[in-house]
């Protein structure tokens, strides 16, 4: 039997994994549309929240920047057409706010990025999410520690599709089975463990029973396979 591979590299998802959406965001930009516009803060703030409700799942066709600056454009345009604002307003709005200011860190996640970097290993990001993904990460002070950053919009496969992961692996320059992935979506994690990547289950929020529930357990799971080969993960 051939011995087990190293890791050398960890695949994150974005969203609740190493970044999330701050829900506090949406009072601070709904207090910024009555300080700028006038506008009640509860009416501005259930209209972000709903225009996003709304779109959240009408981004899939995306493939370019391009392509998302003009998706931004009628978001924009429809958002502005239910709170009345004129042109140079909406383009104050979509400058103040943009996709990426609601999101924030999770905790430590510098500090995890940094440590397996150090230790040799690439790191790279594979996120169902718009071509954007660069951006955000530079938002939330983490794209320099990132080596390889895949928004499955530009590959035009989403997770759980095989292609998503073989794709960012190719990315990464690493093969799957030296991949350790990390995603907050069980079918997600599957998926990967499908394709050869070791993998594992985050949950933030502690209550799932057989999942990591701080992104420094990382660190413990690629020393545990790479000293052992295996872990149940």
């Amino acid at each position: 039997m051939a011995p087990p591979s190293p890791v050398r590299a960890v695949l994150f998802d974005r969203d609740d994994t190493i970044a999330f959406t701050d829900p506090g965001v949406y009072r601070d930009a709904a207090l910024w549309g009555q300080a700028t516009f006038g506008l009640d803060p509860h009416t501005f703030g259930a209209a972000l929240h709903e225009q996003w409700q709304r779109r959240a799942l009408s981004w899939w066709h995306l493939r370019t920047p391009a392509d998302e600056d003009a998706f931004w454009q009628d978001y924009g345009v429809e958002l502005a057409n239910q709170l009345n604002l004129n042109a140079a307003q909406t383009q104050a709005l979509m400058n103040r706010w943009p996709y990426e200011a609601y999101m924030k860190p999770v905790p430590n996640p510098r500090e995890v990025l940094h440590h397996l970097r150090n230790q040799g290993l690439r790191v790279g990001v594979l996120s169902n999410t718009l071509p954007s993904i660069d951006r955000t990460l530079k938002f939330v002070g983490l794209d320099d520690l990132v080596d390889a950053a895949v928004a499955t919009c530009t590959v035009g496969v989403h997770k759980p599709e095989p292609g998503a992961y073989l794709h960012a692996a190719q990315q990464l320059g690493v093969p799957p089975r030296e991949i350790l992935f990390v995603d907050d979506k069980q079918e997600n994690v599957d998926a990967a463990r499908a394709v050869g990547m070791h993998a594992t289950l985050i949950d933030l929020r502690g209550t799932h029973p057989e999942a990591i529930h701080d992104l420094q357990e990382v660190l413990a799971l690629v020393d545990a396979l790479n000293a052992h080969g295996t872990v149940d993960v």
